[in-house]
């Protein structure tokens, strides 16, 4: 009785890999790829081995699931990562600063024809080239450094 269990086992464990039949690969002259049981006639087909199982990756874990294992594994690792995200957040608070003085400084720009702006000491009123020209300088500015 025994052996029978093995021997019937052993066979429904085998027995998917002996069904598996043999697929086929190719890609047709509008660049479509097509998969069959049967090569195609005139084309040149890929073989595949339907018998190799396919690995799957572990899942990804969570966010905050990966931060607390750092921080277990390795403190070093957990100090740089803590430094470099402070230094981020630095930076994008510096460029939100930055990003809010260039949008007011083009409103007013804009809006008045008559801009005044003190230069090494002195106050100059601009003309309207030099403010066309600033009004282009801020607007290509605030397109390359903010978000909309």
């Amino acid at each position: 009785m025994r052996r029978f269990v093995i021997a019937s086992c052993l066979l429904l464990c085998l027995s998917p890999s002996l069904m598996a039949s043999q697929v086929y690969k190719w890609v047709d002259s509008n660049g479509t790829t097509h998969f069959s049981a049967q090569p195609p006639q005139g084309q040149t087909a890929t073989s595949i081995n339907t018998n190799v199982p396919v690995s799957k990756e572990p899942p990804a874990a969570e966010p905050a699931q990966r931060e607390s294992f750092n921080d277990i594994a390795d403190p070093e690792q957990a100090a740089i990562d803590k430094k470099v995200k402070e230094e981020v957040a630095a930076k994008e608070a510096e460029i939100k600063k930055y990003c809010e003085s260039a949008r007011n400084n083009l409103a007013q720009l804009q809006n008045n024809p008559r801009i005044r702006m003190e230069v090494a000491g002195e106050v100059k009123r601009l003309g309207e080239d030099e403010r066309q020209a600033q009004i282009a300088e801020l607007s290509k500015s605030i397109a390359e450094t903010c978000k909309p």
